[in-house]
């Protein structure tokens, strides 16, 4: 597994809707730290799907339609709907 340098902000996921069955098991409630270099055990779909935003998100970056350091993305299975909020905070 790759170090984390802890390098950015530090982004905690959380599971705030299932739509339907996650086949990877994730489960409305969840949360656990995310990074570039640490997939925090999301689905690799998923992740492989969120990572531009991610990467821009962990490190301080912005796109027009984000607002503060919350962010909300779904995975890419729209029958089974995952969303998650990503909220990033100063790293320590």
């Amino acid at each position: 597994m790759a170090n984390d340098p802890g390098i950015g902000y530090q982004v905690v996921a959380s599971v705030v809707g299932v739509k339907g069955f996650c086949s990877a098991g994730h489960q409305d409630g969840e949360a656990f730290p995310i990074s570039c270099y640490n997939t925090g055990g999301l689905c690799g779909f998923f992740y492989h799907a969120i990572f531009p935003d991610l990467e821009t998100f962990q490190f301080g970056g912005n796109l027009p339609w984000w607002e503060g350091d919350t962010l909300e993305v779904q995975c890419p299975d729209p029958v089974n709907l995952v969303t998650i909020r990503l909220e990033r905070s100063k790293s320590q």
